[in-house]
């Protein structure tokens, strides 16, 4: 395996970054899981916009141009002979000292890419359905840590992660700070009411998947409303389902014991998945 690191290709057990390193020390960088299928690289430009936005947020200035980044993105797939992988992409503050002060890290941030395979869930749970519940643990308050900045502080999620885990299921919701359904640890939630596909409009990662079923379901002629969404109507939905980069399109068929639909993947749940699957070797970066 050949990971990109700071403008050089390197053997996986050469990758290394300093102890120092303000990502590993306080997780002060940002990141992005990107798809890549059938050799195209799926809506590369906004994941790479993305993570410079992120960034910007942070004060944080990535040394090389998001063109350049790009380019690095499609080279590191190609010195790995990927067609189908994940790419993952992280910036770091880079090398300081021991305390929080990114001023005295030395204005030289560490740029990591990694081409690879990834299983989120197991493939019969794309047939069959998936179930999860509902978490204590709330979603960051975007006054706070704003969930729109994808950053290597993940701990919120990962919270979320080990009392789902704990639990014994993959995946869970997690609420906003005033109990609304806000994102699941690592992927965004749909409902479908009436024919109406709805998703929640705060304390969430404005996801790339999840724009892609949006304007999916525009063209397939679907009303879409993105709004405030309580637990009381992903109980009652028609049907549900999960998006992110690295579940892509998985369908939810009980939350918190309540049998979602017909306790199946619905009709328009598998019509949104047969659009997305024909959208990702079209829509993005070919090389």
């Amino acid at each position: 395996m050949k990971i990109y690191l700071n403008g050089k290709f390197v053997e996986r057990e050469n990758a290394k970054v300093s102890v120092f390193d303000h990502g590993l020390l306080y997780g002060d960088g940002v990141f992005e899981g990107i798809r890549s299928y059938k050799r195209v690289v799926f809506r590369l430009k906004e994941h790479i916009d993305r993570l410079y936005e992120s960034a910007h947020s942070l004060i944080l200035t990535i040394p090389i141009s998001r063109k350049e980044m790009m380019a690095a993105v499609v080279e590191t797939l190609k010195k790995n002979k990927i067609s189908d992988g994940y790419i993952r992409v992280v910036v770091t503050r880079g090398e300081g000292d021991l305390g929080l002060d990114p001023k005295k890290c030395y204005n030289k941030p560490t740029i990591i890419i990694i081409a690879d395979k990834i299983v989120l869930y197991p493939k019969e749970l794309y047939a069959n359905g998936m179930e999860i519940i509902t978490v204590p643990t709330p979603r960051n308050t975007p006054e706070a840590v704003n969930p729109q900045i994808k950053s290597l502080n993940y701990l919120n999620n990962i919270f979320g992660k080990i009392e789902a885990t704990h639990c014994g299921y993959n995946e869970a919701i997690m609420l906003d700070h005033m109990g609304f359904v806000a994102e699941c640890t690592g992927d965004n939630i749909f409902l479908i009411k009436n024919g109406v596909l709805i998703t929640p409009s705060q304390g969430i990662l404005k996801g790339i998947t999840r724009d892609a079923v949006l304007s999916l379901a525009a063209k397939l002629k679907m009303k879409t409303e993105v709004r405030l969404v309580s637990r009381h109507e992903v109980f009652n939905a028609d049907e549900c389902f999960l998006t992110g980069t690295a579940a892509e399109l998985i369908p939810i068929i009980k939350v918190d014991g309540r049998v979602i639909g017909e306790g199946k993947p619905g009709k328009d749940t598998k019509k949104l998945l047969v659009s997305f699957q024909n959208l990702t070797t079209k829509d993005g970066v070919k090389y």
